[in-house]
């Protein structure tokens, strides 16, 4: 792998991340320097002790703009984009509108109620695009390709985790215009946080418990349990295990987890990285095939033979690809000693025309309700294997 560090015209990092090879990274960028006003801010919530990024400069990002005019695209035909460059394999560049930021980073007004907590919104946003191919997926991408995109989040978290003030990194993909993306040219994301995130935090307090209560790791426990239950399997590999969580939130999630407990992307082995991108393929494959047809038993316009109207109906047609969030959980700096890195890959989608939303009970309480049965899902996960 080889890493080409360069510059915007408004002074953003821009990173190449190119094959072995000869490539020259010297294309500038011909825009105007024009840096967005960006003034993030974090607020605590005196009820749940959760800070909250405001962030109001977003409104103003790109929404889905028509294929000609996609700011991930290459720079080409005289139309300069995000990339100066005619072509490309794997790029990273900060993001343009971010939710945090190393630079110009605001606070709200001071309040005389100490409940009303602030602090400036620093941290770091980057985009990470796949392929200069804008009608392509992850899942279209190659084997040495998708090793490639590996290599560049493991650069970036190494990078990101050394900021000053950074408490935990977060790779990330969001694909589909059902989950929110505004930008459909394939992509992800990257959050260097200045804090760390409550889903985290609940992840360490379970673990600490579990350690104190057993004297073992929760992560690798669980990972020897299903394991050996199999029911929830979904794939196995010589260095890693996919499984359907015993109590899964979303119709269709898949954890994989490392056979070897390490806290994040950089602590994995050569053995780990190079059979990962095949592991990670195939998932992706298996998602987009989910509901091609119906799954045995299974009516195809309902996941689960009823609908009571909750969580949408309609939608997309079956052949269109199934939206997902694939997150990557990795230990924050400090006080993350019981985790394990694992990759979460759900989709809000629990039947081939209808949605699974956070409606009243999810969104109101935090308390989720499954349309499908884990077993069930992880049956029909295997069934759609290449």
């Amino acid at each position: 792998m080889r890493k080409t560090v360069t510059e915007l015209a408004d002074g953003r990092e821009l990173v190449y991340y190119d094959p072995d090879g000869d490539e020259v990274r010297d294309a500038t960028d011909p825009r105007p320097p024009e840096p967005a006003a960006v003034r993030p801010e974090l607020r605590l919530d005196p009820v749940l002790g959760d800070w909250v990024t405001v962030a109001a400069h977003r409104q103003g990002r790109p929404y889905r703009p028509p294929a000609g005019d996609c700011p991930l695209c290459p720079s080409r035909g005289g139309r300069s984009t995000e990339i100066p460059a005619a072509d490309y394999h794997v790029v990273v560049f900060e993001n343009r509108f971010p939710s945090l930021s190393t630079q110009g980073a605001g606070r709200a007004p001071d309040s005389p109620s100490p409940l009303f907590r602030t602090e400036p919104g620093t941290g770091r946003c980057e985009v990470v695009c796949f392929t200069s191919d804008h009608d392509a997926s992850f899942a279209d991408l190659s084997e040495s390709r998708a090793a490639l995109v590996l290599d560049a989040w493991i650069d970036r978290t190494t990078e990101l985790a050394a900021l000053p003030g950074v408490r935990q990194v977060y790779c990330f993909e969001n694909r589909g215009a059902e989950i929110g993306v505004t930008l459909p040219h394939p992509h992800g994301q990257i959050y260097a946080y200045p804090f760390l995130t409550p889903r985290t935090g609940k992840m360490i307090a379970r673990a600490a418990e579990y350690r104190a209560r057993t004297g073992h790791n929760l992560a690798e426990d669980l990972l020897a349990a299903e394991r050996l239950d199999r029911r929830r399997l979904v794939l196995t590999g010589t260095h890693w295990t996919a499984f359907v969580p015993f109590a899964a939130r979303w119709p269709y999630e898949v954890h994989l987890y490392p056979h070897r407990r390490v806290p994040d992307l950089p602590a994995l082995g050569p053995a780990e990285r190079a059979e990962l991108p095949s592991i990670y393929l195939e998932l992706l494959r298996r998602f987009d095939r989910l509901f091609d047809t119906p799954a045995d038993g299974e009516d195809a316009a309902d996941g689960n033979g009823t609908d009571d109207g909750a969580d949408g109906g309609g939608g997309p047609t079956p052949s269109a690809p199934t939206p997902y969030i694939a997150a990557w959980h990795q230990a924050p700096r400090h006080g993350g000693g019981e985790l394990s890195l694992h990759l979460e890959l759900f989709t809000i989608r629990r039947a081939a025309n209808k949605f699974k939303f956070l409606a009243g009970v999810e969104s109101g309480q935090d308390a989720f309700v499954n349309d499908v049965l884990p077993e069930a899902a992880a049956r029909r996960l295997r069934e759609v294997a290449s």
